[in-house]
């Protein structure tokens, strides 16, 4: 073996190592968090943080987090699970807010940062610019977790992850494009500054149009469940390679293609089982990236860096939080004049305390040149700005939407969905008892025993429905939102069945969403 093959085994091992030792660290504070009913309180990607923190406190560095790892290989799949999941019909209601947040909001957030930043304080206005647009991105995994699992509204999940969907591609845009400026190799122009930013933003959605399209016709020919989730996982990848290659906003493609393919390519080229099969494994990898991710913020934090940069880091606090407030405000108001989604005062608290920064801002503020002067200040500035809003508006958001009154009924919703599940499942065992010749073969009286206890549970189930609808009159919307998704997904099944049989060439466009959307508004 060579000298250079030896050392290459020796990295690979060390390596190796690494990443269990993360992983296992990392796993199991997410495994103890659902057991023990103290940490279930702390939302794991919070307790995630403060396990990092306290590794760094005693100096046990488990590896060296570079924005390369983040941006090319955490932050793709990321994006692409909250796309995935996000529905076009619930995200199209809202879109107004969304788009007023994610775009109007960035240039606002990166602009007051900044201005008190270089007001303030020693840093430089590009310096400071430099700063705004890394803070501009908002990452609320831990809060959309937490609004999901109190019953929050369904219009300020969807706001709340729309908005983050959106503007961390026009905030890693915004960067890319003031980046230059402190380096000397470019000067700000207006004109010039939003020729580039409609060419990132138009390449990224350009690319993740067309791959999210043509996987979703592709997967129409055929049914092969683990190939479609392969298919998913490349797109993700895929998508984000190309468009950064061809100078666009990876991260707008992978926005784009990961909307496309959970609304558009799920139901017209997968079955249901196959859609159930992709979402877990999206779930899954959601869950394994954000473990790593949160454990790693904490621990790459340095103390006393920190402190030696503590003016920096209140100030950045202060103004992330006015400017915040201007935003949600400021902007939620004149949506509110314009569009028909109210968003109402308590819920644009909950949107400005909720706006929690994370693995953007931290991956953008080490992607900053090393020989840029004020680079290290740049790098204390984010990570303190992360630090506070992950563990003190983090861990105080649940306290928030109980003063403010916007915990839902997610566990009442939870036990009716579970009984409806229940109801349907007892009537396809009652229509094989019915239906089989199974009978034939066993002892007459025990068929009807058996028959007979299934009967007596799924009356026992309905009385408790009936019961819960009497009692809860909301409820019965629950139930006509499954249908209407059945009905859907029966449509789009048919479509596919008729391709994959050859008796279609090409895809037909829904006749129900359109009928359905027509009845909501007569």
């Amino acid at each position: 073996m060579t000298v250079d093959a030896a050392i290459a085994e020796v990295s690979i091992k060390g390596n190796l190592e690494q990443f269990l030792i993360v992983l296992s660290v990392s796993l199991s504070v997410a495994t103890i968090s659902r057991i023990f009913s103290w940490f279930r309180q702390i939302p794991y990607t919070l307790l995630l943080v403060i396990v990092g923190l306290a590794l760094a406190f005693v100096d046990i560095r488990l590896v060296n987090l570079s924005p390369e790892l983040i941006l090319e290989i955490f932050l793709p799949p990321l994006l692409f699970e909250a796309a995935w999941n996000i529905r076009w019909r619930s995200l199209k209601d809202n879109l107004i807010p969304v788009t007023l947040f994610a775009v109007i909001g960035v240039v606002i957030s990166v602009l007051g940062v900044a201005f008190a930043l270089s007001s303030f304080t020693t840093l430089s206005v590009a310096t400071a610019l430099l700063v705004g647009a890394s803070l501009a991105a908002t990452d609320p995994v831990s809060v959309v977790a937490l609004f999901r699992e109190l019953g929050a509204s369904k219009r300020l999940t969807i706001v709340m992850e729309g908005e983050s969907l959106f503007n961390d591609g026009v905030a890693v845009v915004a960067f890319l494009l003031l980046v230059g400026i402190p380096l000397g190799i470019e000067e700000f122009s207006l004109t010039t500054t939003l020729v580039k930013f409609f060419t990132f933003v138009g390449i990224g959605l350009g690319v993740g149009s067309i791959i999210g399209f043509g996987i979703s016709y592709l997967t129409q020919r055929f049914d092969l469940p683990l190939v479609e989730q392969s298919l998913t996982l490349v797109s993700a990848y895929g998508t984000y390679l190309i468009t950064e290659e061809l100078g666009g906003s990876g991260v707008i493609g992978v926005v784009t293609v990961g909307i496309i393919l959970g609304n558009f390519g799920s139901r017209i080229g997968m079955n249901p089982r196959t859609r159930l099969l992709v979402s877990e494994f999206w779930d899954f990898l959601a869950f394994f990236v954000n473990s790593i991710v949160f454990l790693l913020i904490g621990d790459q934090i340095n103390f006393t860096s920190l402190l030696d940069n503590l003016d920096l880091i209140i100030i950045a606090i202060i103004s992330v939080l006015v400017t915040r407030a201007i935003v949600i405000y400021g902007l939620g108001n004149l949506s509110n004049l314009v569009s028909k989604v109210k968003l109402n005062f308590r819920e644009q608290t909950i949107l400005w305390w909720g706006g929690l920064r994370g693995s953007v801002s931290i991956a953008l503020a080490l992607s900053v040149p090393v020989f840029l002067s004020g680079r290290q200040e740049i790098i204390d500035t984010v990570f303190g700005v992360v630090l506070f809003t992950l563990l003190v508006q983090g861990l105080t958001t649940q306290w928030f939407l109980g003063k403010l009154d916007l915990v839902g009924d997610q566990p009442l919703r939870q036990e009716y969905s579970e009984l409806l599940a229940r109801r349907v499942a007892l009537k396809r065992v009652l229509d094989y008892l019915a239906n089989s010749d199974i009978y034939q073969e066993i002892d007459p009286e025990f068929y009807r025993y058996q028959q007979g206890l299934v009967k007596g549970e799924l009356q026992s189930i309905e009385d408790k429905i009936e019961k819960l609808q009497k009692d809860h009159d909301n409820l019965r919307s629950l139930t006509i939102e499954q249908l209407k998704e059945q009905l859907l997904d029966i449509e789009a099944d048919t479509y596919a069945e008729f391709i994959r049989a050859g008796k279609l060439n090409e895809n037909l466009s829904p006749v129900l969403q359109e009928i359905m959307a027509k009845a909501s508004e007569s």
